[in-house]
């Protein structure tokens, strides 16, 4: 029997015109999978993704398994799996367990059939993979040469288990990287969720009120991107450094309860939960619209909502409608799920092309490094970061300078 769990096989075809495209605009990779085609750093381990599996994803996966690895792919949300990419991979070959809107059993049953394989190396996005290994998956742990982690949600997680000694092998903060929060976090996240929310909703940003819940990098790509399509945009911030820079970066910083009655359009990207409640949604105006651009449907407490409503119903694809008892309606989009991808394609691909090209090479220092590092967790190492860099603007034809033995020796030599 074929080894895979697709909602349909016969989409492959749509999937793979959507990976070929992305593959055509992602030069960081296809210099990497030449490099793994010739050297074969994966040959005999077994790799396992978790990742939200769309084209610059399913790219990433076949860059690995031209590596060598043996390869197996689920997804990291319900709602961000594309059928058709999804059927692409099996169509290959590919051992992939997913499929778009699965359940919660089935979503976990998806994860389990991938640790099935028994990986050595695993690329996570979200944490979901690392925490099945710390608990129902535990007695796999020891299989585990080491990991990768895709997103600032996963690292949160893997931060705390590294806090309290329990991780039970070394992973790599990709999202840490520069080459990651520089430019996927603050350029992918702004544009691909701004873009999610006005092809969803078909409604203008300009002159509306913006407001952005969490003002790390993700949350400054967004704040951007509003304020470069006309929104006047709100910033809520619980660290007074980040609500300062938002000050200064010339956007208004209220709390999230002021903001509340202010806002038409809401966007948390947090990392935490209950960011938009009860006290929240009996300040909002009619038509308020919410969307969630951190990883879980946690940031937008659904419960709450569903609780002060007196109708809820489906006003359009991937947009429900609570109606108010006093004849306010307020939107929520994508269910409260990560909207750039539940009703997106996710960041550009020229963009996760540095964040993949992260993840490749990653993978591969976990495994050229396999026995040295401690059960921790790790830094990208700066030479991966600028190795990525560096490949990224001769693909844009840029050159940069160099600096001289006499300016190095002068920048190293503290008595000059």
């Amino acid at each position: 029997m074929p080894d895979y769990i697709v909602r349909d096989i016969n989409l492959a075809p749509a999937g793979r015109l959507k990976i070929d495209w992305v593959r055509a605009h992602m030069p960081v990779l296809n210099a990497i999978r030449e490099e793994f085609e010739r050297e074969r750093p994966f040959q005999g381990l077994r790799v396992a993704l978790s990742i939200h599996l769309e084209a610059k994803t399913a790219y990433l996966a076949e860059v690995i398994r031209a590596g060598g690895a043996d390869l197996a792919v689920t997804g990291s949300n319900p709602l961000s799996t594309q059928d058709d990419v999804a059927a692409a991979l099996a169509a290959a070959g590919m051992k992939v367990y997913a499929w778009y809107n699965a359940t919660s059993r089935e979503y976990k049953d998806h994860l389990l059939h991938v640790l099935d394989c028994r990986p050595q190396i695993i690329i996570d996005d979200g944490g979901d993979l690392v925490n099945l290994l710390h608990t129902v998956r535990r007695e796999q742990a020891a299989e585990v040469i080491g990991g990768c982690e895709e997103t600032t949600t996963g690292v949160r997680r893997l931060e705390a288990l590294n806090r309290e000694g329990k991780l039970l092998f070394p992973m790599l903060a990709v999202n840490d990287a520069f080459c990651k929060f520089l430019f996927d976090n603050r350029y992918g996240t702004g544009e691909s969720a701004l873009s999610a929310i006005m092809r969803t909703t078909n409604l203008v940003v300009a002159g509306k009120d913006v407001v952005v819940m969490g003002y790390g990098w993700c949350g400054k790509g967004v704040a951007m991107r509003a304020g470069g399509l006309g929104a006047r945009v709100i910033v809520c911030e619980v660290d007074p450094v980040r609500a300062i820079e938002a000050c200064m970066d010339g956007y208004r910083v209220m709390s999230s309860e002021e903001a509340a009655g202010v806002g038409d359009i809401f966007v948390t990207v947090t990392g935490c939960r209950d960011v938009l409640g009860r006290r929240h949604f009996t300040r909002m105006k009619d038509g308020a619209i919410l969307a969630n651009a951190g990883h879980f449907d946690v940031e937008i407490n659904k419960q709450e909502l569903a609780g002060l409503a007196q109708s809820h119903s489906q006003a359009r694809q991937n947009i429900e409608q609570y109606s108010l008892p006093d004849g306010r309606r307020i939107y929520l989009l994508a269910e409260g799920r990560l909207v750039n991808l539940a009703a997106g394609d996710g960041h550009p691909a020229e963009i996760m092309d540095m964040s993949f090209g992260i993840q490749a090479l990653s993978a591969r220092y976990i495994k050229d490094n396999a026995g040295a590092m401690d059960k921790k967790l790790y830094r990208v190492p700066e030479l991966i970061d600028r190795r990525v860099a560096s490949l990224k603007l001769k693909s844009l034809g840029i050159e940069i300078d160099r600096l001289t033995s006499d300016q190095q020796s002068y920048l190293n030599d503290w008595q000059q």
